[in-house]
């Protein structure tokens, strides 16, 4: 391979060997960045190279002037330390700079130590390992249904939604088990369009692979009904030969590379210790003299980057021809609104079901109504339970609309089974990619199994919404590992994340509602087993109170000197107690979010929550953690601070405080007490 120093020559130079130079110009970047940052992983990136570096040469699909173009092929780095590898390759682009590089893990920069989604080319934010992979079969998932909605019926012959998704995972990636749960879904999903390449270079931080892991990838992932290759991942040409097949076999694709950590490096090849450092100075000369670079920093040719770019006009045109037919295909009506309201994320306004107020209904029963009544609004609404469906009250949905499978890309439902860490992460990965809005469904006490993908989604600003039904002591005989109890503060504890718990049928709606217009924000509405009284408000009231997190809806003809302060079923059981004491004026307050209340003016905050001249009194059935910020240090906290029991839920009720009596009882002990 010729050298920097024959650089002047490089246009007459192979194929071969621009490609190699290329790849060592990339490696040469790597080192100088994580170096000057004296921060990162190299090992990693340089082992993975050779592989991003044809995809991205020559077989990713995107439009260089529009990083957001819709139809482009999505990478997903999953292995997020190799960040150092993805923001070189973007610099290649032009979509980062030299300067950027220079910028690397440093505050605010555009090359922070993972990889970001609001970074230009970033389409997931990784590093949690084993959550790009769910969130790549995700983005498939929905690269599949709109590619069904939007080809033409009649002859099949366009398809404006037709693309890959390729990620690139690691050996720490696929020991999540969240990768495997994922991809028992792919396969059974047959998502064609899912494309992995597996990094396997044998050494972790810790040292050699088989430490600690002895699984035959190959046999795991042919039994999940994936095409299954192994090559050298550092063979150019079985690279490419391995990327082509697996672009034309009709099930997901992995790609096991074998390679080495820190490959091309002079002395440290092969070593596991260049996993998550820089490599000494010594060493990053040493090696860009074996591989032909300068000493150089940063030292990125003119010619090589022409080289990357030489079929940026091939890509522009693809997304310009795109383009058009779009023209075209907007043309017809019904898909000129399919469009706008999938691709273009304009939702109609919502018609709210109607329900009987003279009733008991469960909110998880009322969650479910709501569903069939805006998925009929709303065609791209897709999701599924964590087979919990007829706890869940999706199971409607699910026969309405039939389960999206190999034969049946049109049905709606996502039957993930008991698989609740990989669903949450395949709902963040359809909201990434975009067309759809998602959902899915399991008991609240389950959200732990989700917690690192929720807290994914907050992060990626996400507007995925979470039904959690099951929420609290009430759940009754299934007793303590069921019933929730720290579950919704600590979901409350989460940036960026909204947690509905609803008082009643009409209430659930408007959440949902609500949830559904959040594009930013992920959403849990946590949602009752036992049924509660449907409350007599009207919608609109109901609909401005939950917009603001917090409204009355009982209040005294004086001023109040005691506000109750409930979420869901607890509201219902905090107006009867105000009725019990009849000689105190008494607000009840319904806090269906407390994120959305938070974000409200201090005046609203205070003309619902007074800051002086009554006592509070917080009632739900959950831990207290939490309250002190609202009933301040006289109020009187009323809820569960330890873990349930098994037994019918009105028993526990008795037993554990929450009927009207034993409330007030405890209240009025309270006022005495203060006296």
């Amino acid at each position: 391979m010729p050298s920097y120093e024959d650089i002047s020559s490089f246009s007459s130079w192979s194929k071969e060997d621009k490609d190699l130079f290329a790849v060592a110009v990339i490696k040469g970047l790597i080192m100088d960045t994580v170096r000057n940052a004296n921060s990162g992983h190299t090992g990693g990136p340089m082992s993975s190279t050779d592989f991003a570096y044809i995809l991205f040469s020559e077989y990713l699909n995107f439009d260089p002037d529009n990083h957001n173009w819709f139809n482009r092929d999505r990478f997903v780095l999953s292995a997020g330390h190799e960040s150092a590898l993805l923001y070189t390759l973007l610099t290649l682009i032009g979509w980062l700079n030299i300067d950027d590089l220079r910028d690397f893990r440093q505050l605010h920069s555009k090359t922070p130590g993972h990889p970001e989604v609001d970074i230009k080319g970033v389409e997931a934010t990784t590093g949690p390992l084993g959550q790009g992979v769910a969130m790549g079969i995700g983005m498939g998932v929905a690269e599949s249904k709109l590619r069904n909605i939007f080809s033409e019926d009649s002859n099949n012959k366009l398809e404006p939604i037709s693309h890959y998704n390729y990620i690139l995972a690691s050996d720490g990636d696929l020991q999540e088990p969240i990768s495997t749960g994922a991809a028992a879904l792919a396969g059974h999903w047959s998502l064609s369009k899912v494309i992995v390449f597996y990094d396997s270079n044998e050494a972790q931080i810790s040292g050699n692979v088989s430490r600690s892991d002895s699984a035959n990838y190959e046999s795991i992932f042919e039994g999940y009904g994936w095409h299954v290759q192994t090559i050298n991942g550092h063979d150019h040409k079985q690279i490419c030969s391995a990327i082509e097949k697996a672009q034309v076999v009709k099930k997901p694709s992995i790609i096991i590379g074998n390679t080495m950590m820190a490959y091309g490096a002079a002395e440290m090849e092969g070593d596991h210790e260049t996993h998550g450092a820089p490599l000494p100075q010594d060493e990053i000369n040493a090696t860009k003299e074996k591989l032909g670079l300068p000493k150089d920093k940063f030292y990125l040719p003119v010619e090589v980057v022409n080289h990357f770019q030489s079929r940026f006009s091939l890509l522009r045109d693809n997304a310009s021809n795109w383009n058009a037919e779009i023209i075209e295909l907007k043309k017809n009506k019904d898909k000129d609104l399919l469009w706008n309201v999938c691709i273009e994320g304009n939702l109609p306004k919502l018609s709210l079901p109607n329900f009987d107020e003279n009733t008991m209904l469960a909110t998880r029963k009322a969650f479910g109504q709501t569903l069939d009544s805006f998925a009929e609004q709303i065609p791209n609404l897709v999701g599924g339970s964590a087979d919990l469906e007829p706890s869940n009250y999706t199971g409607n949905f699910a026969s309405k609309y039939g389960d999206f499978q190999n034969k049946n890309r049109r049905g709606r439902n996502l039957a993930f089974g008991v698989r609740e860490f990989p669903m949450a992460a395949i709902l963040n990965g359809i909201q990434l990619h975009g067309g759809l809005k998602s959902f899915g469904g399991t008991f609240l006490v389950f959200s732990d199994y989700e917690r690192p993908a929720l807290r994914l989604a907050a992060i990626q600003k996400l507007g995925v919404i979470h039904e959690f039904t099951h929420d609290s002591f009430y759940v009754g005989e299934d007793g303590p590992t069921h019933q929730p109890i720290e579950h919704a503060m600590s979901l409350r504890a989460i940036p960026n994340f909204q947690v509905f718990r609803p008082s009643d049928a009409k209430e659930t709606s408007v959440c949902f509602d609500v949830a559904l217009q959040s594009d930013n924000t992920p959403s849990a509405l946590l949602l009752t087993r036992q049924g509660v009284p449907v409350s007599k408000l009207d919608y609109n009231t109901i609909k401005e109170g939950v917009q603001r997190g917090a409204y009355i809806v009982k209040e005294p003809s004086q001023n109040p000197d005691l506000v109750f302060l409930a979420t869901g079923s607890e509201v219902s059981l905090a107006l009867e107690v105000a009725n019990l004491i009849n000689n105190r004026n008494i607000r009840v307050v319904s806090m269906p979010c407390f994120e959305l209340f938070e974000q409200q003016s201090e005046s609203y905050k205070k003309s619902i929550i007074p800051h002086r001249g009554c006592m509070k009194i917080s009632i739900e059935a959950g831990i207290t953690n939490g309250w002190e910020k609202y009933i301040g240090i006289n109020g009187l906290s009323i809820g569960i601070n330890h873990y349930g029991l098994s037994a019918p839920y009105k028993d526990l009720a008795e037993e554990f405080g929450f009927v009207p009596e034993k409330v007030k009882k405890r209240i009025l002990d309270h006022l005495e007490q203060l006296l």
